[in-house]
């Protein structure tokens, strides 16, 4: 199977020496990053098995958030954190869409927009909640930042989870939301942009956005999505899934890359075939600033007020001790740890040394160069 590493290690050098002056230092970063991820370069480990004297080099992991390899088992132990956030209401899924003028403004200054768009449509939803025709109290909010569509286009929304209901003003009483309703959409589209509009007014880049954006209709959806546990297990995915994961890359063939995708509307198998310059533009654009956080917590679910969330599982009869979420995050992260066995007998492996990072650069796969 061919990897976005080997990718990247095969026509990174010659990507960056002709685009490398355009580059975010965070792309660049990711780009090493990825390139070393589990080779030599990082260090690792030496296992021999006693059984049958077979040893096995373990390499370290890059780490790094847009590293495929990286993030496939984050999703087990962020589920078991977010246990004290579960609530027994239904809950909805909203999602907030830049319009397409926006989105080059974005891209050249992704860590204003992604926070202006965080905090409008947080500050739109949280508004029209309070209003008691809807909701009638303080929602509480988990969202995640998503820039891409199954096609790697560059398409920046927020995902938000919200409870089905709010705490009253003086932290009293819950009032539950209407069923599969929770505010209306575009009510909440207009305030959504006006707000962004006021937030941008206020920096040097209104001049550069169209008037007209201001004018047309922005996208929002609301759907509801089940219990507590369904909810945060359908938003986990968006939370640890990068841009493309390796088991979509099906061929590099005469320095083009040909991966799957799923229509987004009738869901359907496709792929696509892209020069390796423009796979690797593409990946690039989705990879986030140095520090920027993609998960936020709003209302009474940010941690400046988890003593309201506190109340609103009290009044909610929704008690789970501290004790009993740090047990099951333990497990999580116990369950998705991997055990070395020998690939010859299938018995244990003991460590034997640690291995030091080394500075030349990982080899190219044999498989790659085939392909090639």
């Amino acid at each position: 199977m061919v990897t976005l590493a080997e990718i990247f290690r095969h026509y990174g050098a010659a990507y960056r020496a002709k685009f490398g002056s355009r580059l975010l230092p965070s792309q660049l970063a990711a780009m090493k990053a990825i390139e070393q991820c589990r080779t030599p370069a990082l260090g690792g480990h030496l296992y021999r098995c006693s059984a049958c004297d077979e040893s096995r080099y373990s390499y370290h992991s890059c780490q790094n958030r847009h590293c495929p390899r990286c993030q496939q088992h984050a999703t087990a132990q962020w589920l078991a954190q977010q246990q004290a956030l579960l609530l027994p209401v239904p809950y909805f899924m909203l999602t907030f869409t830049l319009p397409d003028a926006l989105r080059e403004v974005a891209r050249r200054h992704q860590k204003l927009l992604y926070r202006l768009l965080f905090q409008a449509s947080a500050a739109a939803t949280q508004q029209l909640a309070q209003d008691p025709r809807f909701v009638g109290g303080e929602i509480g909010m988990v969202g995640v930042l998503q820039t891409w569509t199954r096609d790697l286009f560059y398409h920046p929304h927020v995902h938000y989870l919200v409870p089905g209901g709010g705490l009253s003003a003086d932290g009293q009483s819950w009032h539950c939301a209407r069923h599969n309703f929770l505010v209306p959409v575009k009510a909440l589209s207009r305030l959504f942009r006006a707000k962004l509009r006021d937030s941008l007014r206020k920096t040097h880049l209104y001049v550069d956005i169209p008037s007209e954006v201001w004018e047309q209709a922005w996208v929002v959806h609301c759907q509801p999505v089940g219990d507590g546990q369904a909810a945060f297990t359908y938003l986990a995915p968006y939370i640890f899934r990068v841009a493309i994961s390796n088991k979509r890359i099906l061929k590099v063939e005469n320095d083009q890359v040909t991966f799957v995708y799923k229509d987004g509307d009738k869901g359907k198998r496709k792929t696509a075939t892209l020069g390796v310059t423009e796979f690797i533009r593409r990946f690039l654009q989705h990879v986030l600033p140095k520090g920027f956080c993609k998960v936020r917590y709003y209302g009474f679910f940010s941690p400046a007020r988890r003593q309201r969330l506190h109340q609103v599982r009290h009044l909610l009869g929704a008690v789970t001790t501290t004790s009993t979420t740090e047990t099951r995050a333990t497990d999580a992260v116990h369950a998705t740890t991997r055990v070395l066995t020998c690939p010859t007998c299938g018995k244990s492996m003991l460590w034997i040394a640690t291995l030091a990072p080394t500075s030349r650069s990982p080899p190219l796969p044999s498989a790659l160069k085939i392909a090639l």
